[in-house]
């Protein structure tokens, strides 16, 4: 069984990035050494808890890295929530509070069908507002959502409060 801790030991972290004050937790050590990208898509995978999946939704854009290989490993379609203007369909759209301001997520009116089981997948869970705007939109499309999933949570910033009743899964969490 793949350990978390060797992931933990890889995560770096970039002080003031995007701006002052943000302690950024980089992933792309993880995602260039092939063990440890597996071990993680194996951890993600392991978090359905043996549930049948119909489609992995992803967030944009680092959570599409992990969705999409978690998506081919349990033999299910990939599904990726964007940001506002770059899915090129009839989409559904759904903003969201930032910290100074609002952002809109968008997907596909068609990609989810009634009753299809999801997992959410992302690689950050944060404030929650990014997550929480993509379950309001599979919601919408009547989706049954097994699980929300991510490699990081930032447990002291609460978003796990913004995701209401959902299972929420974390593979490393940073209180």
């Amino acid at each position: 069984m793949p350990s978390p801790d060797s992931l933990r030991a890889a995560v770096r972290d970039v002080v003031d990035f995007p701006k002052a004050g943000i302690v950024f937790k980089d992933i792309t050590p993880i995602l260039a050494d092939p063990v440890l990208f597996r071990d993680s898509i194996t951890l993600l995978c392991d978090t359905a808890q043996g549930q049948p999946v119909d489609k992995v939704v992803g967030i944009d854009a680092r959570g599409f890295i992990f969705a999409a290989a978690v998506a081919d490993r349990l033999g299910a379609g990939f599904v990726p929530v964007r940001k506002k203007g770059k899915l090129p369909w009839k989409t559904r759209e759904m903003a969201y509070a930032l910290e100074y301001g609002e952002s809109v997520v968008e997907l596909h009116e068609d990609a989810v069908k009634p009753g299809e089981s999801i997992l959410l997948v992302d690689d950050l869970l944060a404030t929650g507002g990014t997550a929480g705007a993509a379950l309001e939109l599979l919601d919408q499309l009547g989706a049954k959502v097994v699980a929300v999933s991510f490699l990081i949570e930032l447990g002291f910033l609460g978003g796990r409060k913004m995701l209401g009743g959902y299972r929420i899964e974390s593979i490393l969490n940073y209180d």
